[in-house]
């Protein structure tokens, strides 16, 4: 039956279904009811009292009340899930520790070569749906899934209170309807993003347990990847990550609701994040919807109000005033 998965036998099932429509019985009532013996259900009805699914009032002979079961049951599923999670935990500490000892006596095994699209793909979700505290990632093209189509999973892996902290290559900010589609909305939802004018490579990084890495930066390259496991080379991959992000730009939501009083306006923020991330006119005229010449005139007024003469020197001048982180 249903229950089976709580630790209640079918008997007891059965005893406490009949309970529920059978408020203040006695065990000879029940018994009827479920046509068994008085003394099994007598027995049935005392195990279901110590577990907190009925109640038993005194007097002779005693009858006996069903709990709610939406609290009961309930209480029962959430132990048996806690439960569920600490035998998951354990297995993975215990297939840490095999990897470990496979890998010292064999050190081939800390990098395993991925070679499909399809096989990259399942090794990315599998590593990312395991993270438990946080993912990293490079993000620029080539891309192997359409980039945006994990949002939705993503919301969830961060409601857990897994961090996401991705560095994007100013290509990946350019990519049709990327920016507005899936990088701020990733963002509102809790995604520390930040930009490069251009990233060494492709990277996620889960925990400190994986990385995957395309196996070429040459064209086609990226059909395969290594998976590389907890290892001297995992950990020079965290280095690089995290000397990465100490240069990159922080992008900001640029939602109208953000805004601060006497501060920039979204546009004039999603502007400076996008000349921050060294995107061309015709990049930012794209992503923002804007003309050749709108986007020319906006840059020009930008960086005359923020008293500087180039680029650089606008968005130096945006991070001295706060807009930039």
């Amino acid at each position: 039956m249903e229950l089976d998965i709580v630790g209640l036998s079918d008997e007891t099932q059965l005893v406490y279904a009949a309970l529920v429509g059978l408020p203040r019985s006695t065990a000879s009532e029940v018994a009827g009811a479920c046509e068994l013996n008085v003394s099994t259900v007598g027995r049935l009805l005392s195990a279901l009292v110590r577990g907190g699914l009925a109640t038993r009032s005194a007097g002779r002979p005693p009858h006996f009340t069903a709990a709610a079961p939406d609290v009961a049951v309930s209480e029962l599923i959430q132990e048996r899930e806690k439960r569920l999670e600490a035998a998951r935990s354990l297995v993975r500490h215990l297939a840490d520790r095999h990897r470990e000892a496979h890998r010292i006596s064999d050190p081939n095994i800390a990098v395993e070569l991925l070679t499909s699209h399809e096989d990259i793909s399942a090794a990315v979700q599998r590593l990312t749906d395991d993270a438990r505290h946080q993912i990293r990632a490079f993000d620029r093209p080539p891309y192997i899934d359409r980039p945006g189509s994990n949002l939705e999973t993503q919301r969830r892996r961060q409601r857990t209170g897994v961090a996401h902290r991705v560095i994007y290559d100013r290509a990946a900010v350019a990519w049709p309807g990327r920016l507005r589609n899936d990088i701020l909305p990733s963002i509102r939802v809790g995604e520390q993003a930040r930009v490069l004018t251009e990233l060494p490579l492709k990277l996620v990084v889960v925990d400190d347990r994986w990385a995957i890495i395309p196996f070429s930066l040459a064209p086609g390259g990226h059909s395969a990847a290594y998976l590389i496991h907890r290892s001297p080379m995992l950990t020079a991959l965290e280095a690089l990550f995290e000397a990465e992000w100490e240069r990159a730009t922080p992008l900001r939501d640029t939602n109208p609701r953000t805004e601060e009083p006497g501060g920039p306006d979204a546009d004039t923020l999603a502007l400076l994040g996008l000349l921050a991330s060294g995107c061309t006119d015709a990049a930012i005229a794209r992503i923002q919807g804007w003309s050749q010449r709108t986007t020319q005139r906006r840059i020009h007024r930008l960086i005359t109000d923020l008293g500087a003469t180039t680029r650089f020197q606008a968005a130096a001048q945006a991070a001295r005033r706060g807009w930039l982180q």
